[in-house]
């Protein structure tokens, strides 16, 4: 059954609901075009005595004369930086049907699967600068640490502008192993300058790093500009300027403005071997696990 954000109360544990969404998911993949990723045979590596030799491959054995054996992608280790903007655009539209709750669920989601597989994860939050980072491991411990730091960040929002481009570079100059960088944005930043940030994806991209960026929206609002057909006062989050109108005034120029930015975003990520997803949080957390999995599968 597929979970919205509008069908979840607000302060139920973290923890549990990011558990029942992995849960949920896996559940449903055989259902699924992802049926069978966990056990699928992934690379050969070099046979280790003492190993056990149940998945000894001895028609390799036969060519080579010498022992591999067949490694699976649920053996395979995976490094993931999960970055979480945490300015105060990601608090829109109201407290418990936002986009930092919708992208704290899909983070802690994330991790937990992560977890479960033996993959590395570790965290960064941000805003115009890198608030918190974590440490890479996969640990229950670690996972805790993670769940608790996300949990904390449902509460009321500071007076942070974003700089996602600034992030970027700081990341990829501190990322040594390739990994892979999952990022969960609405892509605003007072510059709204596109070259900014594919200069920094380019340096993520430049040091061997697979990006996922799930660009995160109330799509109902904040691409087609659906509000009531009457004034209303518009205050950007970010620097508190205000404007007061009717949305029927300006909705078409609105949406083919918006319309040609995501439409931007989507050409340059396609140009740099960049996943984008469009992450509305109206629609259903599956969406979110599906696409970082097809995303994993992909990096083999």
């Amino acid at each position: 059954m597929s979970i919205r954000l509008a069908d979840i109360k607000q302060f139920e544990s973290l923890d549990l609901l990011a558990r029942q969404l992995v849960e949920g998911f896996i559940t449903g993949l055989h259902k699924s075009p992802y049926h069978g990723f966990s056990v699928e045979f992934a690379e050969h590596k070099l046979y280790n005595f003492g190993e056990s030799t149940r998945h000894v491959d001895w028609k390799v054995y036969a060519r080579t004369d010498r022992l591999y054996t067949k490694q699976f992608e649920e053996e395979t280790n995976l490094r993931a930086q999960i970055l979480l903007d945490v300015s105060n655009s990601m608090y829109y539209p109201k407290p418990g049907l936002d986009k930092i709750r919708f992208s704290v669920l899909c983070a802690a989601s994330l991790a937990h699967l992560l977890t479960s597989q033996r993959d590395a994860v570790g965290l960064t939050t941000f805003s115009d600068e890198i608030l918190y980072q974590s440490a890479l491991k996969s640990t229950k411990t670690h996972l805790n640490q993670l769940l608790t730091q996300l949990s904390d960040l449902l509460g009321t929002p500071g007076k942070a502008t974003t700089n996602v481009a600034n992030v970027l570079h700081q990341i990829a100059d501190k990322i040594h192993k390739r990994s892979l960088v999952i990022l969960f944005s609405d892509m605003f930043q007072k510059s709204n300058d596109l070259d900014e940030i594919f200069g920094a994806l380019q340096h993520l991209k430049h040091n061997k790093h697979e990006v996922l960026i799930f660009h995160v929206s109330d799509h109902k609002t904040e691409l087609e500009f659906e509000f009531d057909d009457r004034p209303h006062r518009f205050i950007d989050l970010e620097t508190n300027e205000t404007i007061k109108l009717n949305p029927r005034e300006i909705k078409d120029r609105y949406k083919q403005q918006m319309s040609q930015l995501y439409q931007d975003l989507k050409i340059r990520c396609g140009s740099y071997k960049i996943d984008l997803v469009e992450a509305d949080i109206s629609e259903p957390f599956e969406k979110i696990l599906g696409a970082y999995l097809i995303k994993r599968k992909r990096m083999r």
